[in-house]
């Protein structure tokens, strides 16, 4: 059984997430600051509430097909963010991450995927992960650039968010590339 994760980076701590953070929760997807990087438009303290039941009920699924984690600054419990890799096809799964607004630029978007990429390889038994980023998100590109994730193309029309279908850069990157991924983290 895989249920509770609790991943332990350099910045951040990634968890299990509860129903006592639907607060921080609404913070980050209620949001239009920070949703308007993501793949849906910013949501209600309802859709806030059944993200976080929803990712509970799954992470106790057998088999997982996703893990949906919150992010904590390391030593704290407080949520700052998400992330998340769910199951894609043959050992391969997709990552998709988001910081609460008043924390970027501390490194945590970075320290989370990283964290989560490497258990990806090393836990889960991945060989290929893959991140679907709206051009303009020239951030989140830096992130999987920082991670060595490389460009495939583009994904035309990918989403339907802020009012229109919008293009996706597709990065990926494989285990083979992943240093340490056995070992653990990459530097």
């Amino acid at each position: 059984m895989s249920y509770p994760i609790n991943l332990v980076g350099d910045q951040v701590a990634l968890r299990e997430f509860a129903p006592g953070d639907v607060d921080d929760v609404l913070a980050i997807i209620g949001d239009d600051q920070v949703t308007t990087w993501l793949s849906f438009d910013s949501r209600s303290r309802a859709e806030a509430i059944a993200m976080v039941d929803g990712a509970v009920a799954r992470a106790q699924e057998e088999p997982r097909t996703e893990y949906y984690l919150a992010v904590t600054p390391k030593g704290e419990d407080r949520v700052v963010g998400f992330a998340r890799i769910a199951f894609a096809g043959a050992r391969a799964g997709k990552l998709g991450y988001a910081i609460a607004a008043h924390e970027w630029g501390r490194g945590y978007a970075t320290d989370a995927a990283r964290r989560l990429t490497t258990y990806a390889f090393a836990e889960l038994g991945l060989h290929r992960v893959s991140a679907a980023i709206g051009p303009s998100n020239q951030a989140s590109i830096a992130v999987v650039g920082r991670l060595g994730f490389q460009m495939e193309g583009i994904l035309r029309d990918h989403v339907y968010t802020n009012g229109g279908w919008q293009d996706s850069v597709l990065y990926s990157v494989l285990e083979n590339e992943w240093p340490l991924s056995s070992k653990g983290d990459r530097r």
